[in-house]
């Protein structure tokens, strides 16, 4: 997943990154910023699990529960604002570092303690490995839907 985000930073020009893109106000700069907030969140995760602590979230506002499943419009709308004035330079350095970070942790946890529901009482009886999925899944949602964009 960061390998195919890497090709495609790669391959578009910075100003196609910074417009918004069809059919929206969103730029590429935005998708990944978003992307990068939302990792933030696994980040945590599992440096918590290396570190054997609780995560350290990142400070969201309280009004906005990341936890409770469906659209988080109002949460997203609050990461696009905060994360919208930054310079594309500076969302893709947090982005890339931030995300080969979690690889590099995620690497050092066993799989036996990655697939345990029971190993991380923070994660409330849920296997560590979800985390990396949803990574994988929130990257891949959002690449999808940006590829047929980006042809147009």
């Amino acid at each position: 997943q960061f390998n195919a985000w890497e090709k495609l930073l790669a391959d578009t020009k910075v100003a196609q990154i910074t417009v918004p893109l069809p059919d929206s106000t969103w730029s590429i700069k935005d998708e990944v910023a978003h992307l990068y907030a939302w990792q933030l969140r696994s980040l945590a995760r599992v440096e918590a699990a290396v570190l054997n602590q609780e995560p350290a979230f990142p400070d969201w506002p309280a009004e906005f529960d990341p936890e409770v499943e469906g659209e988080p419009d109002q949460l997203n709308a609050w990461l696009y604002k905060t994360y919208h004035q930054q310079p594309w330079s500076t969302v893709y350095v947090q982005w890339r570092e931030g995300f080969l970070r979690f690889l590099a942790l995620a690497e050092q946890i066993s799989e036996r303690k990655l697939l345990d529901a029971g190993e991380y009482r923070w994660m409330e009886g849920r296997p560590l490995a979800l985390t990396l999925l949803a990574t994988y899944d929130h990257h891949q949602e959002h690449i999808e839907k940006l590829l047929p964009r980006l042809s147009q």
